[in-house]
């Protein structure tokens, strides 16, 4: 039997372990989890084009009581927002920095365009949904509705990648740069040429084209994060953030 104080001493002694070991577990998970990108003061926000087809910039029904979306929210700590209806070159003509979220199918000579602003040295980050399930109150056919398959008439084949639709439907979780993003029903992309590096199981690529970049994920429905919990929230619109900001370097 252990006597008294020596049995003491040695609790004292495995608790004081036990502490070591958490707190450098704790330092690690801190030193591992990315860093959250803070919004920037107004004087250092740079332009942010953005062509999309979903609620995000204007409400669906265009109302002015309709509540501000969540990523509009997010991207306008960062940046200032200029919405542009289709990417010709009178649109991106000295522009550097251009979102495209699941955008309406673009004409022929516009894509034309967009690539040889790309190839110019202008940057792109292109959400294309292969299967998207964002909900919308409009009905099939509506001009106004988003795409439910992102309409890629050349244009990913032309930088050296291929978008293929979801094996199965529903949730799919993936990690990137420390960050959780919460995806459904991606599709993948698949490297057809050498100028496109993809990562996190197809869900992301990232092409050099030219003088410029283009990042294209294959899933526009994680940053509907309306409904979903803050860790979730916070991971996919930190991560949409975190790609933006890899282009601007």
């Amino acid at each position: 039997m252990i006597a008294r104080p020596k049995r003491a001493r040695l609790l004292a002694g495995v608790a004081g372990m036990l502490l070591v070991v958490a707190g450098a577990a704790a330092g690690l998970a801190l030193k591992d989890a990315p860093d959250k990108l803070s919004p920037r003061p107004v004087a250092e926000r740079p332009e942010l084009l953005t062509l999309t087809s979903l609620p995000i910039v204007f409400p669906e029904n265009f109302s002015l009581d309709a509540p501000q979306s969540p990523a509009l929210e997010a991207l306008q700590g960062r940046y200032r927002i200029a919405p542009i209806s289709v990417a010709d070159a009178r649109s991106l003509k000295g522009r550097q920095l251009l979102l495209m979220a699941q955008p309406q199918a673009q004409p022929a000579e516009v894509l034309v365009e967009l690539d040889q602003w790309v190839r110019d040295g202008g940057r792109v980050l292109l959400l294309a949904d292969p299967m998207l399930e964002w909900p919308s109150e409009r009905p099939l056919g509506d001009l106004l509705r988003p795409p439910m398959a992102f309409a890629d008439t050349g244009l990913l084949g032309h930088w050296g990648l291929r978008l293929d639709a979801p094996g199965e439907l529903g949730p799919a979780t993936f990690t990137i740069g420390g960050r959780i993003v919460h995806a459904l029903s991606p599709g993948t992309l698949v490297a057809t040429g050498p100028g496109c590096e993809v990562a996190a199981s197809g869900f992301v690529a990232r092409c050099r084209i030219g003088r410029g970049q283009a990042t294209i994920i294959a899933d526009a429905d994680f940053i509907h994060v309306e409904e979903r919990h803050e860790p979730a929230r916070s991971g996919n619109l930190g991560y949409l953030l975190a790609e933006l900001e890899k282009l601007e370097k």
